[in-house]
């Protein structure tokens, strides 16, 4: 009962940000918009397909149509999708403000609305085609009335080079290599305004006692805060099940027993990696005040409405 409470929770709060978010009003460039638009969707989906879809229908539904084989094979496959994309809309927002912030020559050119709808439509085909496979891993558990129950993994995936490549290829690209990625743009944009600080205060002639306010630094300030909660929230909650996965895959442990510590580890790890996808409103609201105002904003206008109509 608790999961389902916290799935409603998480389901709200993504849609909220969604709503919020494709307003236009919280002071964002429709870039920007785009790509936090993107990311709260993706989580909204990692939600329904992973957590209620997959964990709690399989806990409290074991015997509803969601486990038939070809059914609960799809599921998986969005799971897999969702979760990717979940996690490479974050690097291509990070990338798209590392540009903002470090390159003024491609600034005009890539950080439009248009190439941040291309870049995420691409992004999405691609891991969509990278994910296909993974349909055709799992087998059925049982054969009831000529009908297919229920979703294992082949015991070939674990033996088979083809399902072993592909299971590395799944582990570099998530979210291994979104790890490196994240943590080279954020560094090269920590270097690039520690540097362009310098250099803005010296043409400003600005000295200790003389504090003048500069609205480029100021601009540049805002957009980092954002960048980075939402980048170094994702690495913190991504962490333990990143530890977890590749120690399980180097020494080749996969543990069933729900008692050892181990185990409570890597459950502890995925239930922080579900968590990441509903971080990022909570972010939005403590470091973005226009987006504090439009969620009031949204919040209030059922009741609004309500007494227009009663004073109608």
């Amino acid at each position: 009962m608790v999961n389902i409470l916290f799935s409603l929770l998480f389901l709200t709060v993504n849609l909220l940000a969604i709503v919020v978010l494709s307003r236009g009003k919280c002071g964002l460039s429709t870039c920007t918009t785009r790509y936090l638009v993107a990311m709260a969707m993706t989580d909204l989906l990692v939600i329904i397909t992973d957590v209620i879809l997959w964990r709690i229908s399989n806990y409290y539904f074991p015997e509803s149509f969601l486990n038939i084989t070809p059914v609960c094979s799809f599921i998986a496959l969005f799971r897999y999708v969702a979760t990717d994309c979940s996690v490479w809309f974050t690097i291509t927002f990070s990338f798209d403000r590392f540009v903002a912030i470090c390159c003024q020559k491609l600034k005009t050119k890539y950080c439009t609305k248009k190439t941040a709808a291309v870049v995420l439509a691409t992004t999405c085909i691609l891991l969509c085609l990278k994910n296909v496979p993974f349909y055709f891993t799992f087998e059925p558990g049982e054969i009831i009335d000529n009908v297919p129950w229920f979703c294992y993994l082949k015991s070939s995936y674990y033996t088979e080079p083809g399902w072993m490549g592909l299971d590395w290829l799944d582990t570099v690209l998530t979210p291994l290599l979104p790890f490196v990625l994240i943590l080279l743009f954020n560094a090269l944009t920590v270097r690039h305004i520690l540097v362009a600080s310098r250099v803005r205060k010296g043409l400003r002639g600005q000295s200790k006692e003389e504090c003048r306010s500069d609205p480029e630094m100021e601009s540049r300030r805002k957009s980092v805060i954002l960048l980075f909660t939402i980048s170094g929230s994702f690495i913190l909650l991504w962490l333990m099940y990143v530890i977890y996965f590749s120690i399980s895959n180097i020494t080749g442990t996969y543990l069933e027993d729900y008692t050892h510590p181990f185990y409570i580890f890597g459950q502890v790890g995925y239930m922080l990696q579900i968590l990441s996808c509903c971080t990022n409103t909570f972010i939005y609201v403590a470091t973005q005040s226009k987006f504090r105002e439009q969620v009031m904003d949204v919040v209030k206008y059922p009741i609004t409405s309500i007494i227009r109509l009663i004073n109608k």
